[in-house]
């Protein structure tokens, strides 16, 4: 299965650097969330994809869930899509944005892919492990490796939300002892983490499912963790705020978080 979310997710970046390209044109949703030709064209062929190929799994899709088309109870096996996460960030011109593919079983993210088509790079992980390929502007990988969580050094490196900052992250923050904080878009910040490159992701601001679980599954798979503030493993399904997430933490191993 991760062979042909793969092959999805890079045909989904294809498509949103042609849109790049050709200059995207901005809507506003309901929520007054941007959208773009890039976010619907990329997830129509991921659905697409995914429902020729595995036609007995749910997908609950992030602009499918804001026409009302995506099922509200998907039960317990089924797959979370963002088609780009990190709008804003792909509207500035910025490279880090993301096509997210999530399996969820039972409420743990089991399968993820993350692709960063400006930035060349995408990461998976699952049962067996994560990893990292190099992908170039025509879509063939390359240079596929495994990649792993990094115990946690004497002064941690930290991410965090560029876009969508809130105090209480800021403060969450100033409990640790940070070498350095770096403002990052999307869910690239759960792959700098599973690839050994910074520490901790703390996130106390709104986010939805399709935001993270993809990011949340390849972290897993690189040794790390993503919990809520109560110290439990966050959790995917439709709770009674629908998919919005709650307030969460995610860190490499060996990292001491403070009682909430």
């Amino acid at each position: 299965m991760i062979e042909a979310l793969e092959a999805m997710a890079v045909e989904a970046g294809c498509i949103i650097m042609a849109v790049a390209r050709a200059g995207p044109s901005v809507t506003l949703k309901a929520d007054a969330s941007p959208v773009t030709e890039a976010d619907a064209r990329a997830e129509a062929s991921i659905l697409a994809a995914l429902r020729a190929a595995f036609p007995e799994i749910p997908v609950v899709a992030e602009e499918e869930v804001a026409a009302g088309l995506s099922p509200k109870r998907p039960g317990e096996r089924f797959f979370l899509v963002d088609p780009l996460d990190g709008t804003r960030e792909f509207i500035a011109g910025r490279p880090d944005f993301t096509v997210n593919i999530a399996l969820v079983e039972q409420g743990v993210p089991v399968l993820g892919i993350v692709h960063a088509p400006a930035r060349g790079t995408l990461y998976g992980g699952g049962r067996e492990g994560a990893f990292a390929v190099d992908v170039d502007g025509r879509g063939r990988a390359s240079g596929r490796r495994p990649i792993r969580a990094r115990p946690a050094p004497e002064g941690l490196v930290a991410v965090a939300s560029l876009s969508h900052p809130t105090p209480e992250t800021h403060a969450c923050l100033a409990r640790f002892p940070l070498a350095e904080c770096v403002e990052i878009g999307s869910s690239l910040k759960f792959c700098l983490l599973a690839e050994g490159k910074a520490d901790l992701y703390p996130r106390l601001g709104p986010t939805m499912a399709w935001d993270t679980a993809a990011g949340d599954a390849v972290l897993r798979a690189a040794g790390g963790h993503t919990v809520t503030l109560d110290g439990r493993p966050l959790a995917y399904g439709a709770g009674a705020g629908g998919f919005a997430n709650p307030f969460f933490i995610a860190h490499g191993p060996g990292v001491a978080l403070p009682a909430f």
